[in-house]
This record gives C-alpha cells, structure tokens and sequence, in this order.
C-alpha cells in the first residue's frame, strides 16, 4: 500500500531507515479492462486519474510502449498560460491552469509549478494591435490579461534589450501573471502514481501494434504483452496518434513534426519570468537548476525522429540572442526534439470517432503540455459518458467538415 507523502512520514522514514514504497508499481496487463487509455504521456495519465476519481471507473489500464513520461511529455519546454483568442480554446485552457494551481496537492506531487508570469512581445504596430484584441478577448472570458509597454518591461526584465536601434524594437507585450513553468516529467509522475493509488494499471514497455474492431465496434488490443480487451478505447499518443488511428481504419486531419527544444549551461538566477516573441520566434525561460531553456517553431517537413534540423537551433539562438544580447557567450549544453500532430485550425481533437467505442485525444500541435490537466479531465468525462464534455465539444473531429474551424494560429504563439 503506497503512503501519502507528507513532513510526518518524511521525518518517520528518516529516522526509522524505513525504505519507501514503489511509487509506481511495475504490473504486467489483465485480459479485460473497463478503459484502456493507449499513451502514458501526462494526458494519458490524467486522463486515467480522472476516470478513477470523478468517474468511479478504475478498472483502467494505461499501456505505454516505452517507459512514463518518455515521449513528449518529458521533451518540452513547460510554458502554462490561458491567455488564448478564441473562446473555445481560452476556457479549455484556463480550466487546465485552474487545475494547475492545486494539482500539488491534489495529487500529493509536487510538481514544481511555479506562476512567474508569461510575456508575449510586440514589435510592430500590428503585433500591438493582436495583442490588444487578445488581452480585451481574454477579460471578457474572465482571463487574467494586461497590456504593458515597453518602460514596464524593462523595469520587469532588466536584462532584456529594449532598445530603440534594436532589429526587432520591443513595443510591448501581453503578461498573465498567472502563468509560468513547471517540472515536465514531475506532472507525468505525479498523475501515474496519484493513478495507481486510485486501482490503475500502467503497463510500461508494452507497444499497442493493432487496435482489433468488429462490426463498427472497439474490441480490444494487441500488444507486445499480448491481447488485452477493453469495450472504451481512448488514444492519447501526441505525435503517433496518426499511425494508431490506421489501425482502427481511420485518417485524422493531422500531420506529425518534430518540435526542438535546447538548454543552456546552468548559471545564477537572471530571468525570473517566461518571454516569448512570435516576430523574432523564440522563447525562453530559466529553470529552477539555473539552465536556460529555449525553443522555436515546428521544423517544415513531417517527420517521427525524435530530433529536426540544425537550421531550425541556429534560428532560435539567433532569435534570443536579438533579445538578450548578454546570452552570447552562454555555452548551450543539449539538444532533443519530440514530435508533435498538428491540426490545420490549430486546436486538438477530444472527440468519438466514428468506431464505436473508440475515442481520440491528439492535435494538440506545440501547445499540449499546458493543457495536460484540463485535457485529461474532459477527456475522461467524455469517455466515461460516451458524450462530450461542454468544453470539448468545440474540439469534435466533425468540425473538420462542418466548416465550425476554431482558429488559434496567432494566439497559438511562436509554437506554444
């Protein structure tokens, strides 16, 4: 039986010598399952968290071809904002950053977020004038949002360029203070063992290589550990979600990238905030070890490596740099890429399909990590009623030939 983590059963096990627990259980797979969630990224994970504790449905298997948190959950860069354009999007991910700020405690892990605030640069009229329609968007959605020029971020980021000789002068920018950063594998590990305490099984190391359907219906699948039933299936697998997908006979509307990402050497403290600038297209925060952390956009062309091309680091050293002159002599430590599906508007799919039983979470594109709680709550709730929940209807794969398109591009950001 696992332990709550808590100061006492810290200080008991110190002075006891008592070894801890396994946090997360290593479970090879039963025949039948209520819901086999196929992915152990943070959705997948927070979406079997909350089938268990909101749905009362904890006979769930959660198989993951690789190990927890390996995929592209452990490869980004962890920025968390709401501060979206449209309506759809922005309540789908303020209801992932309300959860945010107690997912500490309600999964007894802590996963290191810290609100540090988020700016978004302007450096034309044009980007000032986005970014006034999205801030005033943003409060009329109950969305924390503020404009500020560029004195205010200077007296805020005193490394920071702002002058007017630069390339790309700093006009202003939006700031939600309520945004920030946190521990990318911590919510991954946090979600798997909160799951497991609640009856979950994580089966790692176990590849799904067919999805078996019979008359329209879900029946169950096929793995490295053999065949595992189950009558729901929810498919939460980011870059891979296509290939799952032509298993069950289904094409989504989709396309797979890789998306980079580098740190830097660890250093003191300098930048206590996350400043992103789609013009010069970069981004960047400092991490609680002192590196700093820094991405891009998508590379062009589609791809599974899990790494892309060195045009791609070169651009968004560049980038920083035009923003941040005194990083010049900072030495850059690694280098890694995940793989991203991305939907033609922008915004993901949490939708049915059209094999009964059979249910998709994916196109999350460059933004999924700060959706992580609040995707995995609606999707759970939409797989335990066989309905969508409010929130996710937007996202319904049928949109794709409707027409009812929810544009995010602008506020999607550089690639977040």
């Amino acid at each position: 039986m696992q332990k709550k983590y808590s100061w006492y059963s810290l200080l008991k096990a110190g002075l006891s010598g008592q070894d801890w627990d396994q946090a997360i259980p290593l479970i090879q797979p039963k025949s039948k399952y209520d819901v086999i969630i196929i992915g152990g990224g943070g959705h997948g994970l927070a979406t079997a968290y909350y089938l268990a504790k909101e749905c009362g449905i904890n006979n769930v298997a959660v198989v993951e071809k690789g190990y927890i948190g390996g995929g592209n959950t452990g490869r980004n860069t962890t920025i968390i904002r709401s501060n979206y354009l449209r309506d759809e999007a922005s309540s789908l991910y303020e209801h992932a950053l309300k959860l945010w700020e107690g997912i500490s405690e309600d999964l007894n892990f802590n996963v290191m977020f810290s609100q540090r605030g988020v700016y978004n640069l302007g450096h034309s009229l044009q980007n000032m004038r986005d970014i006034e329609r999205r801030v005033n968007a943003n409060i009329l959605n109950g969305v924390d949002a503020v404009v500020v020029d560029a004195n205010e971020i200077k007296q805020q980021i005193p490394i920071i360029n702002t002058s007017k000789n630069a390339r790309y002068p700093i006009m202003g920018a939006s700031y939600q203070a309520r945004g920030g950063v946190a521990r990318h594998d911590g919510i991954a590990w946090g979600f798997a063992r909160a799951a497991s305490m609640l009856g979950v099984d994580i089966i790692q190391d176990c590849e799904v290589i067919d999805i078996e359907v019979e008359e329209g219906r879900v029946k169950g699948v096929k793995t490295t550990k053999g065949e595992i039933m189950a009558d729901r299936i929810g498919c939460v697998s980011a870059g891979h979600s296509s290939v799952l997908a032509k298993m069950a006979g289904l094409r989504l509307p989709i396309e797979s990238h890789p998306l980079q990402a580098f740190v830097s050497e660890a250093m003191k403290p300098v930048l206590h905030t996350v400043v992103m600038s789609n013009a010069v297209h970069g981004y960047i925060s400092q991490s609680d070890k002192g590196d700093l952390v820094i991405g891009a956009g998508i590379d062009g062309y589609n791809s599974y490596a899990q790494r892309g091309s060195t045009k791609i680091v070169e651009h968004a050293a560049a980038a920083i740099l035009e923003l941040f002159p005194i990083f010049s002599r900072v030495r850059m430590n690694r280098q890694w890429g995940g793989i991203v599906d991305v939907c033609p508007d922008a915004c993901p799919i949490i939708s049915p399909t059209k094999v009964e039983g059979l249910y998709f979470n994916c196109g999350w594109g460059t933004g999924g990590f700060k959706a992580t709680p609040g995707s995995g709550n609606v999707f759970a709730h939409t797989i335990a009623q066989d309905k969508q929940h409010p929130l996710a209807e937007p996202f319904h794969v049928n949109r794709f030939t409707t027409g009812g398109l929810i544009d995010e591009h602008g506020a999607a950001g550089v690639a977040h």
